[in-house]
């Protein structure tokens, strides 16, 4: 597994959403097991929450109109910076791929590229734990079964 910072841009009752290149490494790590985790940690409050769950891709038409939500130096980026992680000769030539699509594209509509869309987390594990100067942690897990939460106190 790989660790990567994703930014959170939804949370409903059916899950927590971001998006991504589907071809970047995590679209890949995603593709060959859909499994992850979120992590939110509050260093000053000494508190954090993991939650865990299955990952499926949200569908084309929620991805399309996020997609047109963004900025448009945002929806020129994702056309150009493909294969994402790839290697690139330099910075320059970046700019210059940036600069090239953005004057080719001006004025018109950027559709949303196959290759970039969304994910949502599925939540089936919570875990909050709050810190304590003796270390005698507070940790709370729940746990989905079935359709109910199951809810364990754990260890610190």
């Amino acid at each position: 597994p790989h660790v990567r910072t994703v930014l959170l841009r939804g949370a409903t009752e059916q899950g927590y959403a971001f998006y991504t290149n589907y071809d970047s490494q995590k679209g890949n790590d995603l593709a060959q097991n859909p499994y992850a985790e979120l992590l939110f940690y509050w260093q000053e409050q000494e508190r954090q929450i993991r939650i865990s769950g299955r990952v499926e891709k949200i569908s084309k038409a929620e991805s399309t109109d996020y997609y047109h939500k963004r900025p448009r130096d945002s929806q020129i980026a994702a056309h150009i910076s493909t294969p994402q992680s790839g290697v690139i000769e330099s910075r320059e030539l970046l700019q210059q791929r940036f600069q090239e699509l953005q004057n080719r594209v001006e004025g018109k509509v950027l559709d949303k590229p196959e290759f970039w869309g969304g994910y949502v987390l599925i939540p089936d594990y919570y875990e909050f734990w709050q810190g304590r100067p003796n270390r005698l942690h507070d940790r709370l897990s729940y746990i989905k079964q079935d359709q109910s939460w199951v809810i364990q106190r754990l260890m610190p």
